[in-house]
C-alpha cells in the first residue's frame, strides 16, 4: 500500500478523465484562459483546449482540476 501512496504523489504524468457532464485533469501546469465557453491549461509539451458550454471550475487544486459544465470538444496542441 505504501508503494502505491509513494507512486501517487511521485506522479507527474498529465491524465485527463471525461465523464459525462465533467472532465478531470491532473498534473496540468497551468491555466491559460478560462471563460464560460472555453478553458485552456498547459500541460508539460504543450496545450489542453477545453470548448463547450455553462463551462465552470467545481474543484482547482495545485496540480488537480475539475471542471463541469457541457462539453462540447476536446483539443490538444503539442510543441514541436
Amino acid at each position: 500500500m505504501l508503494k502505491k501512496l509513494e507512486s501517487y504523489i511521485k506522479d507527474t504524468e498529465f491524465r485527463l478523465t471525461l465523464f459525462k457532464d465533467r472532465l478531470y485533469a491532473i498534473n496540468y501546469k497551468k491555466i491559460v484562459s478560462l471563460e464560460s465557453n472555453r478553458i485552456s491549461f498547459q500541460v508539460n509539451n504543450g496545450e489542453i483546449i477545453i470548448t463547450g458550454e455553462n463551462l465552470v471550475l467545481k474543484k482547482l487544486l495545485e496540480k488537480e482540476i475539475l471542471i463541469s459544465g457541457k462539453i462540447n470538444g476536446i483539443e490538444a496542441t503539442y510543441d514541436k
